[in-house]
């Protein structure tokens, strides 16, 4: 592990291209299993989704074991329980396949991701063995249950009880969860309850347990072929051997989960963007005003390049993101019987890149798909055509797994507290950049140094927030939300710039031309965000010449010479035209 990167370093530390994973990497295998989900979702969801949408009786239930048949729900199961325990790179290629799958993404993600991964990670032998062959084959479905009625994000709040039975044998469960996904038909519930009121625990609950019940299906904007509903708990008799973890430690199985869970809505979000582009594209190339396709106007070349920019910029940290995660796994001794506590640890060192992989990309995905709907004019506003369907999917993805708001502030307060631990050394970056402020600062000229300037604005604008207000600084959402910004901000221009300079490194510049023109876009056109974030922080936290002060050093920082990045979406959405779809 010393060999690793420390989550949040990339802020404090230059990177190697080379280090990183990009989607270039990708194996032979990689490349089949990306095909073998294409070819599934195209010929079993795609091809059925009225039906998929309608909730045709027992179809979910066919499609995840047709899944299942394909190896597509035990990609992180290991092989002792019947799973195939691949790479995350495989794992982050069925995401992002499942993307294009609409509503079925989420019956798969919850039967893949929180629906088993809690008993992956912190089951005992007798609870992996019994329930996980089952969730590889599709022949169990699975399901997580948190969310309650009246704690949504504050989840620690719940109010569901489990109490001891006179006999030892069982914890009686009551309460009600909301909004479960797969409900309808789960034949397993992950569900948390405190012990007594007052031990936060998790449970593994069967569907055909006696008191439990579900509501009827919620009536859904989008994602409307996935079931959805309200888990009732009444008197439950929940097996001793059934809980899950320990006593009290509910909070760390939850927690951990999400972290991937995160992470795979992310790599959902990918694959759902580049879907929107493709129908985007085509349309524009089919659709003609004034005996022109709309393809080639510029306004509409600008959001077919926009759109494609963003969404290179979301795979970049996706798959860089992935690269972290698998050469994590592969640091760790996995072995023993505690082999998933470890590996949920692993993976909780990147807990900041996995909230902002999970920010980052779902905003991308709101974005593309109402350029979409834009593009296809009134169109889009018609059922019959699809890109309506993922306008109306895409929204819940910024509430799914933690709102993007609460994930916000997470990511500066996680950074923080890690430096408080000594973990990190954000501090010791704050002074040194303060040091170099009291000199000379060259204008930025090159990309690379700008992906230098949205991590200086981070460190200058954490460092100013510590100043004021210390550790009284995680109460302050405003700032910890534009904080994240600038955080996410600088992981996706370095994440977009170190994809292209390895490209460029094996490819040659004309090989990895179009890569060096979206990240060049992503960079030049969004700095000048961050340095509005920083100077709305700023005016937060100063006023008068003390404000004046602090927005002359962010000017220092932030001094640069800009590109012609009309000209570069010119050539992007060219490329897009060309191919009908995202290309890179």
């Amino acid at each position: 592990m010393p060999d690793l990167p420390k989550g949040g370093s990339f802020l404090l530390e230059r990177t190697d291209p080379q280090s990183i994973f990009t989607p270039e990497d990708f194996t032979e295998e990689h490349k089949m299993l990306a095909r073998t989900v294409k070819g599934f979702v195209d010929d079993h969801i795609l091809a059925n989704i009225e039906e998929l949408e309608a909730q045709k009786e027992g179809l979910i239930r066919e499609l995840l074991m047709s899944a299942g048949e394909l190896g597509l729900l035990g990609a992180e199961i290991p092989e002792a329980y019947d799973g195939f325990e691949l790479d995350k790179i495989s794992a982050t290629l069925i995401a992002e396949g499942m993307g294009r799958a609409g509503s079925f993404a989420m019956t798969q993600g919850g039967q893949t991701g929180i629906g088993s991964l809690p008993i992956v990670f912190f089951g005992n032998e007798a609870q992996k063995q019994k329930y996980l062959p089952g969730i590889v084959t599709g022949e169990k479905i699975g399901a997580y249950a948190l969310t309650e009625p009246g704690a949504g994000s504050d989840a620690l709040a719940a109010k569901t009880k489990a109490v001891l039975s006179a006999d030892g044998k069982y914890y009686i469960l009551n309460g009600a969860k909301q909004f479960i996904t797969n409900a309808g038909m789960a034949d397993v519930f992950i569900v948390y309850a405190k012990i007594d009121g007052e031990k936060f625990s998790a449970f593994i609950v069967d569907g055909d347990s006696e008191g439990l019940s579900t509501g009827a299906e919620e009536k859904k904007m989008g994602i409307k072929g996935s079931s959805t509903r309200t888990l009732i708990l009444e008197d439950v008799k929940v097996p001793v051997e059934n809980l899950l973890f320990e006593i009290g430690r509910g909070h760390v199985v939850a927690f951990n989960i999400l972290n991937m869970g995160r992470y795979k809505l992310a790599a959902n979000s990918v694959g759902n963007a580049k879907f929107a582009l493709e129908m985007a594209a085509t349309y524009a190339n089919e659709r003609k005003q004034f005996n022109v396709p709309i393809a080639q106007f510029g306004l509409v070349k600008e959001k077919l390049a926009e759109m494609a920019v963003k969404i290179y910029a979301a795979e970049s940290i996706v798959y860089r993101t992935g690269g972290l995660l698998d050469q994590m796994m592969g640091s760790l001794d996995t072995s023993g019987p505690d082999a998933g506590q470890i590996a949920a640890k692993g993976i909780e060192e990147y807990a900041v890149e996995c909230s902002m992989n999970k920010v980052f990309a779902t905003e991308v995905l709101g974005y593309v798909v109402d350029e979409g709907v834009q593009i296809h004019g009134g169109y889009g506003f018609i059922s019959e055509y699809p890109i309506e369907r993922l306008y109306r999917d895409a929204r819940i993805y910024r509430i799914f797994e933690g709102t993007n708001e609460i994930n916000r502030s997470l990511i500066p307060t996680t950074l923080v507290r890690r430096d408080t631990k000594g973990e990190l050394t954000l501090r010791e970056g704050i002074s040194a950049l303060d040091v170099r402020l009291a000199g000379d600062f060259p204008v930025r000229v090159k990309a690379e140094e700008l992906v230098q300037a949205a991590k200086d604005i981070f460190l200058f604008t954490l460092g100013r927030g510590l100043d004021k207000y210390g550790e009284g600084l995680s109460k302050q959402q405003e700032i910890l939300g534009r904080l994240a910004d600038i955080a996410i901000g600088a992981f996706a221009m370095e994440s977009a710039w170190l994809r292209a300079e390895k490209a460029a490194a094996k490819d040659g510049e004309a090989g990895a031309k179009l890569k060096t023109m979206m990240a060049k876009t992503y960079i030049y056109a969004n700095i000048s965000r961050l340095k509005t974030a920083a100077q709305e922080v700023l005016a937060a936290l100063a006023e008068g010449q003390e404000l004046e002060g602090l927005l002359a050093k962010l000017d220092k920082l932030t001094r640069y010479t800009p590109v012609n990045t009309v000209a570069l979406r010119q050539e992007i959405a060219a490329a897009v035209s060309d191919a009908g779809k995202y290309v890179v």
